[in-house]
Order: C-alpha cells, then structure tokens, then sequence
C-alpha cells in the first residue's frame, strides 16, 4: 500500500513516552518551589494480577503537584486520568499476554519525587507455542485456500527515507521472533512482507543487492517459517506512482526505458530468488505492489490505448522468466502476479497471466479497500444496509463485496487459479458504535472471501491511532495487541475464516449488523 502516515501512532508514542498528555490535556504542574508541601504516594491499585486477556486497571496517586506515570513497558498504555483536589486517578489499559507470566512496575511523579505501582500478568497462550502444521498445496487455487487468513509485516521493510529503505524509517522497531509467534498463536496463517528496494542496490548492470539487506529479510522470512506461517515477499514502493524506478507511466512511453526496466527487474529478481531458492513452498514471491502512473488507476492508463497494462504484462512475465531460471525450489515455487494498481476491476479487464513453465503455480494478486472514504480515509463512520445514508458512502456496500469476489471467482478460481486479497482491511475507530460497523465490514468482507476460497491479508502499518490509516494490529516487535480494539478486529477475522458451525453464514454475519 502507500506509505501510511503514523502520524496518530507517533503522538501516541510521544504521550506514553513521557506520561504527560491525554485526550484530556493532562498536563503537570511546574517542578515544586519553595514553601510548597510535595508528596507522592499510591493509595490503590484495582488489579495487581491480571489475566493473560489483559484488561483495564485503575491506579489512585495522591500528591501534592500534578503527578505524572510512566510505565516501564509497552504493554502498558495509559488510557486517561483525572484528579480531585490531591487524588489523581489514571487508567492503564493492559495488552493480551501470549508469552510467560511478567510483572513491570509504573512510576509516578510530583516534581522531584516518585511512587511506584507493581502490576504482574499472567502466562498467555502462546507459552509453550508449537507452531501449526502447514500443508503442501497441488496448485495455486489450494494454496490460496491454505494461506486462507494473512497479515502484513506494513511499514517495515517497505518503508525507507531520503532514498533509502530501512526496517524503522516510519516508526516501527525491528521485528522479532515473538512477533510471529503471536500471529500463528492468534490464527494468522499467511505473513506478506513488503520489501522495498530502494538504495540498496547498486548500478547497473548487476544492480547488486546489499547483502545486509538481503540478509536481514532473511532473518525475518526465517522467524516466519518457524512459527509454520506461509509467507510472501515482494517489491513494493520500488514502484510508487511512476516516482522511482518501476516507473511505468516512462515504460509506457519510451521502449529503450522498458528495456532497461526489464533488465533491471530480471537481475534483481534474480537475486533474491538465488538467496531464497532452498527454501521450500511455504515461501512465496510476488512481482510487484500497486503499480500505476501516480493517478491509481484512474491516469493516463486509462486514455493511453492500454500502453501501461501491456508493461505491467510485460513485466510480470520477466519476472517470472527470472524466477525459474535460477531453479532449485524456485522452478516450481507459487508465485504471485498482481493486475494495474492492484485494482480489482482493471486487473480482471487487463492482466495477461504469465506463461509459466510450472503449470499451476500462477496466483494473482488484488487488494480491497472499498470504498476508500470508508476503510482507509474515515471520512464515513457507518458502512452496509444498515448504515444511516449521512454517515457512509454512496457505494460500496455488501453488494459491492460480493459481487467483486464473485467476478474474481469466476474469472480466476473456476479456471484453477488462486486469488488473494494481498491487502484489505478497514481502520480503527474511536466511537463504539463507528467501530461496531468496522468489525462488521471486516467480518463481512473475510467470511465472503473465505467463501470463495480467496485469502483475505490484512494491512497493519503499526499505528496504535484510530481514523485516517490507523491500520495497527499487533506490536510488531513483541507481538502484543496493539489495543484492545485490536485484539477483537483479529478474533472477528479468525471467526469469518475457520467457524465450522454450518449456522455460520454470509447471510448470518448479514443479518447481525450493526442496528
């Protein structure tokens, strides 16, 4: 996807950072002066033992300044406070535990003086983890249905500055093992990590890959692997509105610039299936990310006799040329495909499969966003046949679902070729009653895709926010639910995907919505 700003998760970072600010504006008063009592002293804590769930606790400080708290881990997040007179009281929300039974402590502050509460958590889940058992697919159309439910490693090794890609260029930490572990432990069984390229490859004509980097993503497929994840991995913002140097809008225009494109795809593709060619079919690569002119899908491609779809066809075959030819598992390994923009009606209209000397081993790739104005800008709070007609978009609603992945089903599935949503998902909302239609557009949307044997990827970018792109999932470092919201958006998705239950239906998921 397009880079999400984590403008709401980085002011959320700088509140818990320093415990000073709130939706309330809680703000301490200035450090003590002469004459002026201070003391500092915690009066109660609701819950020192909180269950692996997690939940919410309340801490009552008295003191004779405005206090402060900041706790010693990320686990713990401040949810707001409010004082009377000397008493201030401040509510921590406490993340879902999937690892061993931990305890941290929250310091409190009046001027130079300080308090501490000790809360300990119980053992989650994941203690004692033993990873799934992934399976072998025969063809794309099986694969899709065992990757079923995925997630995106977003904002990590796509993201990147002045030029170059870094692990934490948009404000995520480096990833981990535990991370992973968290996923498979909550049902994800598919992780696509988007890989962008940028300043770290060399001139042509060898475009050398850093090794480094290369390296590191290794490391990281790695921990996937281990928690008996399927993973994807591909080149993303390499490609970002014709801006670098996937430019397909100067492909288009220009054959000598094509060519030179090609090459490049070729070598580096070359390079990273040569580095991963050992590893078996859990591993999948895909060509590309939304690859468009700047004008996503509604630019010059639309007026310019199909010019830019013929290259992104072009490319998509190089790409796959490249890949078998390294051989070893590569020669037959699932490969993933994505259409103009990974839009789902200008792929079905425009994307020529590549011919591939392994039959079967095709899968295209879309993403699902619709309507924007819903499941990533927030514009509308409401959403479906039960939404007030103010408050959601004038389009979009099951129907559009359905009929979508009806048209990807018919088109590709019937035919024997997988399908993925390679991105999908709608953001984190502030209100219970927003958020009620957000879980349901996210239930309904997953359960009509695992209808259709079409693997359904969300996309977390890491922002703990809620609105505009507030995509964030799981602490991508430690594996903890970002918030509690989070933790039920996953539960819902792992209901729409795995319920046997032959009560459980599209038309039951239809008939709950939101009143």
């Amino acid at each position: 996807m397009f880079k999400h700003i984590k403008t709401a998760a980085l002011a959320l970072f700088a509140c818990t950072a320093f415990w000073a600010c709130s939706d309330d504006e809680y703000t301490p008063d200035p450090a003590p002066t002469d004459g002026v009592e201070n003391y500092i002293s915690v009066e109660s804590v609701s819950a020192t033992d909180v269950s692996a769930e997690g939940g919410e606790i309340t801490v009552t400080v008295k003191s004779g300044r405005v206090p402060t708290a900041r706790p010693a881990d990320a686990w713990v997040v401040r949810k707001s406070s409010d004082r009377t007179g000397d008493v201030a009281t401040f509510v921590f929300t406490i993340a879902a535990n999937t690892g061993a039974a931990r305890s941290t402590t929250i310091t409190f502050t009046s001027g130079e003086l300080t308090a501490d509460a000790t809360v300990s958590q119980a053992e989650g889940e994941g203690q004692g983890f033993v990873p799934p058992v992934r399976q072998d697919a025969n063809n794309s159309v099986e694969m899709a249905r065992l990757m079923s439910l995925g997630w995106n490693l977003g904002n990590q090794f796509d993201s990147h500055s002045n030029g170059v890609s870094s692990e934490t260029a948009w404000g995520n930490s480096a990833t981990r093992q535990d991370l992973f572990d968290a996923l498979a432990a909550a049902g994800i069984r598919t992780v696509r990590i988007p890989v962008t390229w940028l300043g770290q490859f060399g001139e042509g004509p060898d475009y050398k890959i850093n090794d480094a980097w290369l390296d590191r993503l290794a490391e990281v497929v790695g921990y996937a692997e281990k928690a008996g994840l399927y993973v994807i991995i591909n080149m993303h913002h390499d490609g970002a509105d014709s801006a670098f140097w996937l430019d397909i809008k100067g492909a288009a225009a220009d054959e000598a610039k094509n060519t030179a494109v090609k090459a490049q795809i070729a070598a580096m593709w070359t390079q990273i299936a040569e580095r991963f060619a050992s590893e078996g079919s859990y591993l999948m690569f895909e060509s590309f990310n939304e690859i468009h002119d700047g004008g996503w899908g509604w630019g010059d491609n639309r007026r310019d006799g199909g010019k830019q779809y013929a290259t992104l066809n072009e490319w998509n075959q190089t790409f796959v040329d490249a890949v078998r030819a390294t051989g070893g598992n590569n020669a037959t390994r699932f490969l993933g495909v994505p259409g103009y923009c990974t839009n789902t009606e200008l792929t079905i209209e425009n994307l020529v499969l590549p011919a591939d000397a392994a039959a079967d081993r095709l899968l295209v790739a879309v993403h699902f966003y619709d309507p924007t104005d819903f499941a990533i800008n927030a514009t509308y709070t409401e959403w479906g046949h039960t939404g007030d007609p103010s408050k959601k978009a004038s389009w979009g609603d099951e129907d559009n679902i359905t009929g979508t992945l009806d048209k990807l089903a018919d088109k590709y599935v019937s035919n024997g070729v997988g399908v993925y949503l390679g991105e999908c998902g709608a953001t984190t909302r502030s209100t219970d009653r927003a958020e009620a239609f957000r879980l349901y557009y996210t239930e309904y949307l997953f359960k009509a895709a695992a209808d259709r044997g079409i693997a359904a990827i969300v996309w977390d970018n890491g922002s703990a926010g809620t609105g505009k792109e507030a995509f964030g999932f799981f602490n991508h470092t430690t594996g903890y639910y970002i918030t509690p919201k989070a933790k039920t958006a996953v539960e819902t998705m792992v209901k729409a995907f795995f319920t046997t239950d032959p009560a459980y239906t599209l038309d039951s998921v239809y008939d709950g919505a939101p009143e």
